[in-house]
């Protein structure tokens, strides 16, 4: 029996309705805020401070955004605290973690935490989905409807859903004919699923597909993992964090915050100054050593200069990467699957995951690694899958790890109209435009973070939505100085955006990759680059510069 959960309930008890207007049938406000995650809570925050009304309308019933609806087996953070958290003196100050790495149910206290000190939900209406939103020029306000037939009024419409807002499901035949238990990874059950003794089958080794694997190896009977493209995995260094260890860094916290912001990808480390090839054999395999001990995604953006853009400093990561990991695996098979000799695309250009036992689990007899580029899945049965070698495999639980529409599903399924009454998904059927990634031409006061264009998947998300966040809070603020009703970027701005944002990535590796940083995990979306590949500290200084004059912008 196929099982897709449609929504879990409201953590810890929290009440999802409350008494003041934020239900309202006809709700007008100053600002409306798609999406309680990270983003949607930075920008009310801050909004808020400058005196501006808020409502927040979130699809799930509670905060958090992403780690409100993750919750399958393994599903934790992979940018270390206290990089993945907010800059805000009033949580931090009174919040200490577990662990480096956190996992779902910690984040999702850390929001019950972020609550208490800036009463977010009195203001978010909860299982609220937008179904569409137009632009009135009569009296330059946004009209917002919901799936239950509410509606909004705000001055300005702000989108803050994430980029993994859109789930993907495969097109396989027989798929709902499966009899056992079958889930995708953001429909987990909130109960959980008793895997003990169980036989497993995880179809996707992205991020999730990875976290899947090597929990559920740790009680179900076998675990299959069906796997596309290999994930060049990074070791994670787990380790616990104490309280009293934390509480004495925190007068260092608003330089640390405040360095993260000028790194490439906002985290606490960055890029070498030198390239691969400055350095000798003996100095560069020391190098790769100590990013390699250090663990995290050291390895990844801490490294030498030139990794990501050219072939052959790339080759020399790969190849200390294959070594690695080769080392960890004992079967040969597994081996050449999970951490082939010859790479399949250059390292980095696809996100790396982090790990912290997965080659071991998978090593185990009991486990199956299937390569569908050589064995496709060709139906699903009633009793599990069977592939075009003729194989059918027998399972109890199926786990689908096929990721997202990413990046720009979640916007184009909201039913967003253009001032001529054109939906977003037909201005981005062939092709992504926005301008600084955070507006778009036609879409008057309309504002987006952590979406298509801006540094979103090349960066620590809590950086990223601050650095966007704030742009997006100055804009509101200078218009109502300025006594500006009328924000709306022009389509040449837009076109000379998307030329930087290509230009900037063909510079890169990023590609040569078909990824989903290019759209192309998913059949028929264009193939671009759908991040800023500049580095935060560029886009910063870009978007800035707009902003000073209203640079690409008509303002009425």
């Amino acid at each position: 029996m196929v099982c897709f959960r449609t929504d879990i309930g409201a953590t810890n008890g929290h009440p999802v309705r409350d008494d003041n207007d934020t239900y309202a049938k006809q709700l007008e406000t100053d600002v409306l805020i798609v999406g309680a995650g990270f983003g949607g809570i930075y920008l009310m925050h801050k909004l808020r401070q400058q005196g501006f009304k808020c409502k927040i309308y979130e699809a799930g019933k509670d905060l958090g955004g992403i780690w409100h609806w993750n919750c399958y087996p393994g599903a934790r953070v992979d940018s270390q605290v206290p990089v993945y958290e907010y800059s805000i003196p009033e949580v931090y100050e009174t919040w200490t973690w577990s662990e480096r790495y956190p996992g779902w149910a910690e984040l999702r206290r850390y929001f019950d935490h972020v609550d208490k000190q800036l009463q977010i939900r009195k203001d978010t209406a909860f299982e609220t989905r937008v179904t569409g939103a137009e632009f009135d020029k009569k009296s330059n306000k946004w009209n917002v409807k919901t799936e239950d037939g509410r509606q909004a009024t705000a001055r300005y419409l702000l989108l803050a859903t994430g980029f993994a807002a859109k789930r993907y499901f495969p097109d396989w035949k027989g798929l709902n004919t499966f009899e056992g238990i079958i889930h995708h990874s953001s429909f987990w059950p909130e109960e959980g699923v008793d895997v003990k003794g169980k036989r497993v089958a995880v179809i996707g080794t992205g991020s999730t597909g990875i976290q899947l694997s090597q929990e559920t190896s740790r009680e179900g009977a076998t675990v299959t993992v069906f796997q596309r493209t290999p994930n060049l995995c990074l070791p994670m260094v787990q380790r616990p964090l104490t309280p009293e260890d934390q509480m004495k860094r925190k007068g260092e916290y608003p330089r640390f915050f405040e360095d993260r912001m000028k790194t490439f990808a906002g985290f606490q480390y960055d890029f070498s100054d030198k390239n691969t090839f400055d350095d000798t054999p003996e100095e560069r395999e020391a190098f790769f050593q100590k990013l390699w001990d250090n663990g995290g995604f050291e390895f990844w953006l801490a490294t030498y200069a030139d990794m990501l853009y050219d072939a052959k400093a790339n080759d020399e990561a790969y190849n200390f990467w294959a070594k690695k990991t080769r080392a960890r695996i004992t079967d040969p098979k597994k081996r050449d699957i999970l951490a082939p000799l010859k790479k399949r695309h250059a390292f980095g250009v696809k996100r790396p995951s982090l790990e912290q036992d997965f080659y071991e689990q998978m090593d185990k007899p009991t486990n199956e690694v299937v390569d569908v580029r050589e064995t496709p899945i060709k139906r699903f049965t009633k009793t599990g899958i069977e592939t075009y070698d003729g194989l059918h495999r027998e399972f109890d639980i199926i786990a689908l790890a096929t990721g997202f529409d990413s990046v720009t599903g979640g916007m184009m399924t909201m039913g967003l109209k253009d001032v001529h009454g054109v939906d977003l998904s037909r201005r981005w059927a062939k092709g992504t435009y926005t301008y600084l990634g955070m507006t778009c031409a036609g879409f008057p006061n309309l504002m987006f973070l952590y979406g298509a264009h801006g540094p979103t998947a090349f960066s620590n998300g809590p950086s990223c939505v601050e650095a966007q966040g704030n742009w997006i809070v100055d804009a509101i603020v200078k218009a109502s100085k300025e006594n500006i009703t009328y924000i709306n970027p022009t389509k040449d701005a837009e076109e000379k955006w998307h030329k930087n944002v290509t230009q900037i990535s063909n510079k890169t590796l990023f590609p040569t990759a078909d990824s989903w940083y290019m759209g192309a995990n998913i059949p028929g979306k264009p193939r671009e680059q759908l991040n800023y590949a500049g580095g935060i500290p560029l886009y910063e200084k870009e978007t800035r510069a707009a902003l000073e004059n209203w640079e690409g912008f008509i303002t009425a």
